[in-house]
């Protein structure tokens, strides 16, 4: 794995250095681009007014205005959702600020294997025949051009939200267009993820002057309150954790500590989420949302809006249980299709594409985009997993790294899909099944003309040089006043050179490794302390030159604290990478152990 310095300005550290920054804080700030007092600040300290105005979003004012009306004359409503986690918080969301307003809305969840991704227009066709005159899609629609002509046809309003990257000079005939990436639309930030463009309509339809709420409530508390739902989606969703979304996400987990929604508790139940802690993205990523998109992977996402919906406590229970049970067999199914996998690839020639394009028969669609993840990770290469029907249709989702812009590359040779869709590193997509060959001869040059092997190359971004005796209670605080960490604001990752290992190495589990290590320096008794350090699926690491006691280590570490006894609890070191130390230690870059605290 390579490791690669990341740049700080010397100039922004100083200025952020002489407005009573510690300097750490400083550097890392910089990394990530807050280079000013203001933007430090703003970074630090998320709050409900950094919020932008929702009617910033091209088409805002004209969607409030037609959702106002419909709520006046108690028209049927009907919100048109995604099975994932994102389109059902959105509707849970959406359906619940109407609700406040005195209107009532149903809403639709497409069955991810009898229906797809996207709209329909027999599901349009359907609800224009019961009488609804307004629908309202959510984490969706950007690209229903076929399902918003049916509603156009049927005198239908259509108003759609979604945060999906539209085609190119193109948008729905709806009434209202509600998604940042849209052309022309100066909202500033542009990486909401869909139940976020949801809370935009949302907010801006309960602070509208126009609205009657049908109980007393405190706006900002109400707000409040919805965060919680958005940040799960946020985290869950991966969009970058920087702007507005920052505010979300910070916001909505110190909201998480105190859940009112019943099935919002029963979930941090089953979930085992310690809520007297402060909660990390970690909490969302691995715990609570995995159990929300088991749902739509698994069975039927209309348990998540109701899971949401009820005020029954022993319902919700009941249904938290069932997410989990469907997230056990999702893990297991999981599992299975990452074996079969594993065999493909261990073909002659089968990982020299550029891009890797893998089938088989009887995969589980609703887990193909996490066993593409799988792959990506371990092969360090974009990659598309597609499961084949006896229909002759296949049904694909693939992910990519950061440099390879997946949805570009499908739309390269787009007239091999019936439908496809999705941005930069994730796509879903389906095609017939004769022509995945096609599909995988097209996307390797495509690939090759953009990629290098360089490109392959694992690395690993360092913010800097850190002597593991710096790690102390005190600086583990200054890191966490830059949660919560995710995409664009990654969690600090240091380097330390010779560190030695004081006790032999063991294996926890059969797959994780833990050593004790030490970075002795001639003549200063503290930095004799030990610590633990974890190495997560690393096992292996050293599988054919074993670790023995006084062996010295060039790491790459995060710093984490371990609440779990079986792990021993308190401060430890998370490996991100390990090496046998080829020189000896090298002068630090940061001296970081003396201004930590500071």
């Amino acid at each position: 794995m390579r490791w690669d310095l990341r740049a700080a300005d010397d100039g922004a550290v100083a200025s952020l250095t002489a407005v009573g920054i510690p300097p750490v804080l400083a550097r890392l700030l910089a990394i990530r681009g807050m280079v000013t007092a203001e933007a430090a600040d703003e970074f630090l300290h998320p709050a409900l007014d950094r919020l932008h105005s929702p009617f910033l979003m091209t088409g805002m004012r004209a969607a409030v205005s037609r959702l106002l009306a419909a709520i006046a004359r108690q028209e049927k409503i009907l919100i048109y959702g995604d099975y994932d986690v994102d389109g059902t918080t959105a509707i849970v969301i959406l359906k619940a600020a109407i609700e406040l307003c005195g209107g009532a809305a149903e809403f639709h969840v497409p069955h991810r294997i009898r229906e797809g991704y996207g709209m329909r227009e027999d599901v349009i066709e359907r609800a224009a025949a019961e009488g609804v005159r307004l629908i309202i899609s959510v984490d969706t629609g950007i690209r229903a051009m076929s399902a918003a002509e049916a509603a156009a046809r049927l005198g239908v309003d259509l108003i759609v939200t979604d945060h999906h990257l539209p085609e190119e000079g193109e948008a729905p005939r709806a009434l209202a267009v509600l998604n940042p990436n849209q052309s022309g639309c100066e909202y500033p930030c542009k990486a909401l993820c869909g139940a976020g463009v949801a809370f935009k309509l949302a907010q801006a339809l309960l602070t509208s002057p126009d609205a009657i709420l049908t109980r007393a409530v405190q706006i900002d508390a109400l707000l409040k309150s919805f965060l919680k739902m958005v940040a799960i989606a946020t985290v869950a969703d991966a969009v970058p954790l920087t702007g507005e979304n920052r505010v979300i996400a910070a916001l909505g987990l110190d909201g998480l500590r105190s859940p009112v929604n019943a099935g919002l508790k029963a979930l941090i139940e089953v979930a085992t989420v310690d809520v007297s802690r402060r909660l990390t993205s970690a909490d969302i990523a691995f715990r609570l949302g995995p159990r929300l998109n088991a749902a739509g992977r698994m069975d039927v996402a209309r348990d998540v809006v109701e899971l949401f919906s009820t005020r029954d406590a022993a319902r919700a229970r009941e249904l938290a249980e069932k997410l989990n049970q469907l997230n056990g067999e999702r893990q297991q199914e999981e599992a299975r299709i990452i074996e079969e996998i594993e065999k493909l690839l261990a073909e002659p020639g089968a990982r020299e594409p550029y891009c890797l394009v893998v089938d088989g028969d009887g995969w589980h669609r609703g887990v193909i985009g996490i066993a593409a993840t799988r792959v990506v990770e371990r092969y360090g290469r974009p990659a598309l997993v597609i499961a084949r029907d006896d229909t002759g249709e296949a049904h694909g989702s693939g992910r990519s790294i950061s440099r390879f812009h997946l949805l570009e590359a499908l739309e390269s040779c787009r007239t091999l899909f019936t439908r496809f869709g999705g941005h930069a590193h994730a796509v879903g997509f389906s095609l017939p099944s004769e022509r995945i060959g096609e599909l995988r001869s097209a996307l390797d040059k495509h690939a090759r003309a953009r990629l290098t092997p360089a490109d392959f190359e694992p690395r690993v971004a360092i913010d800097a040089e850190l002597p593991i005796h710096a790690v102390t209670p005190e600086f583990y605080e200054l890191l966490r006043q830059m949660e919560p960490f995710g995409i664009g604001n990654p969690q600090p990752t240091f380097a330390a050179r010779g560190a030695r290992l004081v006790l032999p190495p063991r294996v926890l589990k059969e797959k994780h490794l833990k050593l004790r290590l030490q970075q002795p320096t001639a003549g200063d008794r503290k930095t004799h302390r030990s610590f633990d350090a974890v190495g997560w699926r690393m096992a292996e690491l050293f599988h054919e030159s074993p670790l023995l006691t006084g062996d010295t280590l060039d790491i790459a570490f995060r710093v984490e604290k371990n609440v779990s006894q079986e792990f021993g609890g308190g401060l430890q070191l998370e490996l991100v990478d390990a090496q046998r130390a080829v020189a000896p230690a090298a002068p630090q870059i940061l001296q970081i152990a003396a201004s930590a605290g500071e």
